[in-house]
């Protein structure tokens, strides 16, 4: 997958996806510096710091919005990166004073659109962890459906794998 420079804004009913900007890092440290939010994902450790943050920003190789709320500024990410047998993965995540108001859905939806008819993408993976099933449930919203396909994978920040399912998206 080549890399891209996202320079595109989606708007959603109720959020804006938007590059990444320095500015960002301590917002978007702050929410992921909870373990609960972390350890939901594969690849953010716990504790998570402002070094962390500026990392994040700073590696090319993801094609990563941020999820903005006009009222509490970044609330999250949503992205895509390269994934098994270079297919487009999507990882998103969001913070804990955001869950359950519908804002994955919203922003895995976006961000899915600007695949298919900017990215030209036409299939893209994801998977959650087997003990979230609320991630398996902003998935299956967003039009992604199960492939049967379990497999471990590391969480950083639990430091252990944990089982994943697998999902696929058709555009």
């Amino acid at each position: 997958m080549k890399p891209l420079e996202i320079q595109s804004i989606i708007q959603t009913p109720s959020l804006r996806l938007r590059p990444a900007r320095r500015a960002d890092a301590g917002r978007l440290a702050k929410l992921l510096n909870d373990f609960e939010v972390a350890r939901m994902t594969t690849s953010i450790p716990h504790p998570y710091g402002i070094e962390d943050a500026e990392q994040f920003l700073q590696d090319s190789t993801r094609e990563t919005f941020v999820v903005e709320h006009p009222d509490h500024g970044p609330i999250g990410t949503v992205g895509f990166s390269e994934g098994q047998d270079r297919r487009a993965e999507l990882g998103y995540w969001i913070g804990k004073p955001y869950w359950g108001c519908g804002f994955a859905t919203e922003a895995a939806r976006g961000a899915l659109g600007w695949a298919k008819s900017v990215w030209n993408r036409r299939h893209v993976a994801a998977r959650h962890f087997s003990d979230n099933p609320a991630s398996g449930e902003v998935l299956c919203k967003s039009g992604f459906l199960y492939t049967g396909q379990v497999t471990p994978t590391l969480s950083k920040a639990r430091g252990d794998l944990v089982p994943s399912r697998w999902m696929i998206w058709l555009a």
